[in-house]
């Protein structure tokens, strides 16, 4: 089917958009990865042989497949092979501890998990409680062969009915606790993201971030929806991130903040020709206003920050090459996005005053898997019985409707564009039989825009330290989440309720 009438109905999928940009232009170049490159053709064809890989092997509509891998070219066809056979996504963190990407795997319901030789050596502690069939992306002994396993070439897949209700991906939470959060993002919610105009068939987009952070997705997915080029980065490297989107004349890349500051700091910045940049954006974690002006000043291209949540709801967007006078917010609400401000009590706010965001767009979440009351938890529904999602962050709008966060009402890090949620961390140090007490909180990082430090009050008798619990933490958590700095104390401050209060704790770290 043609792309522009694709594009002009009500709902369409991401398989179908692929197939018509590998018709339009089957040897434009969909992805590149640093083992190589493939075309829109011979993309297409390989996702066909995905699909019918997994139909042959029972896979049937609205089934799960789990990809716990590095970013590479195999990944994305799996990832699209999947969407082909009308199952759902279920990408994982490879940086996660064995038994959360055990329970991740589990509570998915994932038939299938595609890894690598380093997730399998990461799960061998626990690989008897992983039910999915496992298949190696590169080649290793790490499940049955990739190449191995598709269906022959030239294999048709059974076409599915394209549903905008049915599950697209489940992207869960950062956790070592139990299960974390699985969000269920639906096609529709895709589909919004595809038609918004931000990618042509000429973009060449910079990918330098998992392809399980969806971060990542709202910006890898529309790329090849729309029929540019993807250069893959399996791992950041801010030498390498410029060499190749010199080479490639990259138009487009997703940063987090951190990244913006690595490729800010390195001393050959300037030197690379980074001309063809048409627009760069960045989501996940604060952005600080003097690093957006200096993105400006020193890169080709406008620079555009995103504030929202993988949960969907609403959106800002703020485009800071075009109003240097709010680069202290995170903009206004994107069109179609409605955006209000409530109190503890969930009424409206008045005007001008600060309260917990919520949102309500195109772009939202089915639920939690497996999770009905924390689905409930999420939502607030307005008083003409509209559904939104709740952030746990406190804003306010200024005059010009421009959103101003101030603070978060729930106490997760974001690090290095990574959430972590102190509860986690604070589990793991109760756990050690030398702890009374734990309080994790976020401390600023210039490496990592945030990194987790933890308070203690120590059991009578206890003579462990602060350093050895750092390092015994470190060891039960996953890399993301490893603490900087353990300090013991004679007592957590409270408030008159008895809730820690940690702005004290991060004064007296500071």
């Amino acid at each position: 089917m043609d792309i522009e009438v694709l594009f002009a109905q009500p709902f369409g999928t991401l398989p179908d958009l692929f197939r018509a940009q590998a018709e339009a232009r089957p040897r434009h170049i969909a992805l590149i990865d640093p083992a190589g490159d493939i075309s829109y053709g011979n993309a297409d064809a390989v996702i066909d042989r995905v699909a019918a890989a997994l139909q042959r092997d029972g896979f049937k509509d609205s089934d799960v497949a789990a990809i716990c891998a590095s970013s590479s070219i195999p990944y994305a066809l799996v990832f699209l092979g999947v969407l082909r056979a009308g199952g759902t996504v279920a990408p994982l963190a490879p940086s996660a501890t064995a038994a959360s990407l055990a329970d991740m795997v589990r509570d998915s319901g994932a038939q299938f998990l595609f890894l690598d030789r380093d997730v399998a050596a990461s799960l061998a502690p626990v690989v008897e409680r992983l039910p999915a069939r496992r298949i190696a992306l590169d080649g290793s002994d790490a499940g049955v062969a990739f190449e191995a396993w598709l269906a022959p070439a030239g294999a048709q897949p059974q076409a599915v009915t394209a549903d905008p209700g049915r599950a697209f991906n489940i992207i869960y939470s950062s956790g070592t606790t139990g299960t974390p959060k699985g969000i269920v993002q639906p096609n529709s919610l895709r589909w919004a993201q595809f038609r918004r105009i931000l990618y042509t068939q000429d973009a060449v987009t910079m990918i330098s971030t998992p392809l399980y952070s969806n971060t990542t997705l709202v910006s890898f997915l529309p790329t090849l929806a729309n029929g540019g080029t993807v250069v893959l980065l399996p791992k950041f490297d801010a030498e390498t991130f410029l060499r190749l989107a010199a080479l490639h004349r990259a138009t487009h890349a997703m940063l987090v903040p951190v990244q913006y500051r690595r490729l800010m700091q390195h001393p050959d910045f300037d030197s690379y020709d980074l001309s063809a940049f048409q627009m760069k954006f960045c989501t996940s974690a604060p952005f600080a206003g003097d690093l957006k002006a200096e993105v400006v000043r020193r890169w080709p291209g406008g620079l555009v920050e995103f504030y929202g949540m993988t949960e969907g709801g609403g959106s800002c967007a703020l485009e800071a090459h075009a109003y240097p006078a709010k680069l202290g917010t995170v903009g206004r609400p994107m069109e179609g996005h409605d955006i209000r401000l409530i109190d503890d009590a969930g009424r409206e706010v008045p005007a001008g005053e600060a309260g917990e965001i919520v949102g309500r767009s195109p772009a939202m979440m089915i639920g939690y898997h497996n999770r009905p009351e924390a689905t409930r938890d999420a939502e607030w529904w307005s008083p003409a019985g509209e559904r939104f999602i709740r952030t746990g962050d406190i804003g306010r709008f200024d005059a010009d409707g421009f959103l101003t966060l101030i603070d978060r009402k729930k106490d997760m890090i974001i690090s290095g564009g990574f959430n972590i949620y102190p509860s986690d961390l604070e589990a793991e140090l109760l756990a050690h039989t030398d702890v009374e007490e734990a309080a994790v909180f976020g401390v600023p990082s210039d490496a990592w825009g945030e990194t987790p430090v933890a308070a203690v009050v120590l059991r009578p008798a206890a003579l462990v330290d602060g350093e050895t619990l750092r390092e015994w933490v470190n060891q039960r958590v996953g890399k993301t989440q490893r603490l900087a700095a353990v300090r013991v104390t004679e007592a957590l401050p409270r408030s008159a309720i008895g809730k820690v209060l940690k702005r004290e704790l991060r004064a007296l770290v500071g």
